[in-house]
């Protein structure tokens, strides 16, 4: 069996790579920061012209009809270069759960426009408590307890809440539900949300691992160039070791984050803690080499001025977006409590376990 990506897989990934690092650099941020700004127009216009908002939306909803495993190295390469604009919140987990319900009154030409790149979508699930982003969004999905809205955004409607990353603004949404903005029953919106959080969380630990190995190689660079009695302090064994060990723990996670994006679709106990799997694997893969980082550049490590920061922030929000590391254990754990383990169930689907 061949677990490579496909050729087109690559070079999609490759494209965004390329553009990314054309207009998303530490430069780019850091010039946002000194005018307040949290996203660029030129880049998010940029992005657009891509034409990836289809690649997770059905075909006969207008989109490509592609897999997360198509998209899940675009994921990374957005954390990679700490990208702020929500490209992966809207293409990856906005738009394929706007699409499920496309054929309910008024859903149809917010979902046109959207993978026209005209609007952006917010959406948020109970697990998080705020909308990411929603101040560029044009409407929201909006779970309550009576089942799933989708409402137009105006700037009244929402309340800023604080954030451990600048570039990430998060708010609350002011909806008086009813009727008129209600597009599904709690029954009917259970199985679609549950679909949400598992992209979430996937494409969240795609950011997080592409934000570890970003932080491995502003740690590199910058140990290949600060010299110490004479001699660059990359050449020391105490620092080849550091980086060495968020390396391994990085080409560790890679393949449960690639396994459980191929797995996702089955949507069932097994690949759910695969998710689980991965949002662990690269929350600790980033944690790790965030603050190893840090230590790389010494005092001047824990300043701004370092752009480990940038990914230092996020990686922090992150981690606890999309199910907490205790959220994701627990469902790791119902996998190992209440299904067969060992070898001969290793790629096995829940049904192949009934």
């Amino acid at each position: 069996m061949d677990f490579r990506f496909s050729d087109e897989q690559v070079m999609t990934a490759d494209v965004v790579r390329a553009l990314l690092a054309e207009v998303c650099t530490s430069q780019d941020l850091r010039r946002l920061m000194t005018t307040g700004s949290t996203q660029d127009e030129t880049r998010w216009k940029k992005l657009g012209e891509l034409g990836l908002a289809g690649v997770l939306v059905p075909e006969e909803r207008g989109g490509l009809g592609l897999a997360p495993v198509d998209f899940v190295q675009v994921a990374e390469a957005c954390g990679y270069r700490c990208l702020p604009e929500p490209l992966v919140d809207n293409i990856g987990i906005a738009l394929p759960l706007l699409a499920a319900f496309a054929d309910r009154t008024g859903v149809s030409p917010h979902l046109e426009r959207a993978l026209a790149g005209e609007i952006a979508v917010a959406v948020s699930l109970p697990i998080n408590p705020y909308f990411a982003n929603a101040d560029r969004a044009s409407v929201a999905l909006v779970v309550r307890s009576d089942g799933l809205h989708l409402a137009a955004l105006s700037p009244e409607m929402l309340t800023m809440q604080p954030s451990a990353d600048p570039f990430r603004r998060l708010h609350t949404i002011a909806l008086a539900p009813g009727s008129a903005t209600r597009i599904a029953t709690p029954e009917e919106a259970a199985d679609p949300l549950r679909q949400t959080l598992d992209r979430g969380a996937l494409f969240t630990a795609a950011q997080l691992l592409g934000m570890a190995q970003g932080c491995v190689d502003l740690a590199v660079g910058y140990a290949k160039e600060r010299q110490q009695f004479g001699r660059p302090i990359g050449s020391y064994q105490a620092i080849k070791h550091h980086l060495a060990t968020v390396q391994v723990k990085i080409e560790f996670a890679r393949p449960v984050l690639y396994a459980a994006a191929v797995d996702l679709p089955r949507d069932d106990l097994h690949s759910r803690a695969r998710v689980s799997q991965a949002k662990l694997a690269a929350s600790e893969a980033a944690d790790l080499a965030a603050q190893t980082a840090i230590q790389v550049h010494g005092a001047m490590g824990y300043s701004w001025e370092v752009d480990v920061h940038l990914y230092l922030k996020r990686i922090i929000a992150l981690t606890q977006s999309w199910g907490s590391p205790s959220f994701h254990r627990e469902r790791v754990a119902e996998r190992i409590f209440n299904a067969p383990l060992g070898p001969e169930t290793t790629f096995a689907r829940e049904a192949d376990c009934a």
